[in-house]
């Protein structure tokens, strides 16, 4: 059987690809090497799928970390308000919450993942399970695809890869589809992983492992320059930091720059530092007589104590009184600038996106065609294309998959 038009990965991208397609298409079929489709589309927003934002679609461009322009036809032709809309259709309500993340009223990121194959069964998708091995063409035309431990050839002369990046590889996105492009004559920039915590050489971020704080300052430095500066959340974990900041940092950092990379951590950033330092000074005269470790209970999280205490080198038995005009004003300033020097990225398997990936140079931003082969068409997260925490790269995927659909 020859089929109209062949989909590889079931994940979001794919999805949208798959069933948009089927809407002009009679026999479309849809690939996707694990048992279910939208495994990793599970894991995100932490199971509960930050779906796309609410803000307008010309803000967008702004929290995309690379080849924003390439993405102006995708947006357009498919908006956040269309994808809420669609979801909308299948029965799944949306709501907007804190930082204009939009998520399933249900929370529950399985939701999303059975209006899709909803979606993609209603339209007459049929889903095969299958590893492709790579993708057969004829005349720099496509033409089929080959599976792994499957002697024969699937064909269509119309294929839409969206096999996903090397983000979360136990969910099988191995980055497959690298190596497809690239024997057809793609360019492949090389990939990393993005949206990832940041390993640091202090040793002391042990100690507040877990803790999360909420309304700090991060700027992040390179080379004594500031290439990012942000209020919002971040947690200490055994080896360095995490949260929305410093994954949305992360992206920013391209290796081997690792060396050159300082993070200032302002924990007070509603205050000036003279008015922090009065404010300091307000909390020692009440707990004049009590040891150091006892009097900063309302000036910071109990799991932070011992950690301020041993970076600001004033001995946690000193009495407040016995604090010094001096010790104070640089115990202040610590509270508005904790250094920490990054020594690493976190791995793929941490990741939530990949960073790189296939050429945008190669590909017709209008249609997601293949400019080097006829009738294929890529999308998702195996474009170099990539966005900021806070639902851009669902959307990215949505976008591109229903652009790749009408056009193939």
């Amino acid at each position: 059987m020859e089929w109209d038009i062949i989909v590889i990965g079931a994940g979001p991208a794919g999805m949208m690809a798959a069933g948009t397609a089927a809407e002009k298409y009679n026999d479309v079929l849809l690939i996707e090497k694990n048992k279910e489709p939208g495994r990793k589309l599970s894991l995100t927003g932490k199971g509960r799928c930050n779906l796309t934002s609410s803000r307008p679609i010309s803000q967008f461009f702004d929290f995309i970390n690379r080849n924003s322009d390439f993405l102006y036809s995708a947006f357009y032709t498919f908006d956040n308000n269309q994808l809420r809309q669609f979801f909308l259709n299948l029965g799944l309500e949306t709501t907007v919450e804190r930082g204009r993340r939009v998520f399933p009223v249900s929370k529950k990121s399985q939701d999303v993942i059975e209006a899709l194959k909803k979606y993609i069964f209603s339209k007459g998708v049929d889903l095969k399970q299958g590893q492709v091995e790579y993708i057969l063409t004829e005349h720099r035309k496509a033409c089929g695809i080959k599976l792994k431990g499957d002697n024969n050839i699937i064909r269509s002369d119309r294929i839409i890869a969206a096999p996903g990046g090397r983000s979360y590889p136990e969910t099988g996105s191995t980055g497959d589809g690298y190596e497809w492009a690239r024997r057809l004559g793609h360019e492949i920039i090389k990939p990393k992983p993005a949206l990832v915590p940041l390993k640091t050489e202090e040793d002391w971020v042990r100690r507040a492992d877990y803790l999360k704080l909420k309304n700090i300052h991060l700027k992040m430095k390179k080379d004594g320059t500031a290439v990012f500066s942000r209020t919002g959340e971040l947690e200490f974990t055994d080896s360095g930091v995490a949260g929305s900041l410093v994954l949305s940092a992360s992206s920013l950092i391209r290796n081997p720059e690792l060396h050159n990379i300082l993070l200032e951590i302002d924990l007070k950033p509603g205050l000036s530092l003279k008015q922090l330092d009065q404010r300091i000074i307000r909390d020692f005269k009440k707990y004049s007589n009590k040891f150091f470790k006892n009097s900063l209970s309302e000036l910071l999280p109990v799991k932070m104590i011992p950690v301020i205490i041993h970076l600001s080198e004033i001995p946690w038995n000193h009495r407040v009184n016995q604090i010094t005009r001096k010790e104070r004003k640089k115990f202040a300033a610590l509270l508005k600038n904790i250094n920490l020097k990054i020594s690493r990225l976190g791995s793929f398997k941490e990741a939530i996106v990949t960073s790189g990936g296939i050429c945008v140079k190669g590909l017709n931003s209008s249609t997601m065609e293949s400019s080097i082969i006829k009738n294929l068409y890529f999308c998702g997260e195996v474009i170099d294309v990539d966005g900021d925490t806070g639902g851009f790269n669902l959307q990215i995927a949505f976008s591109t998959g229903r652009l790749a659909g009408i056009s193939a």
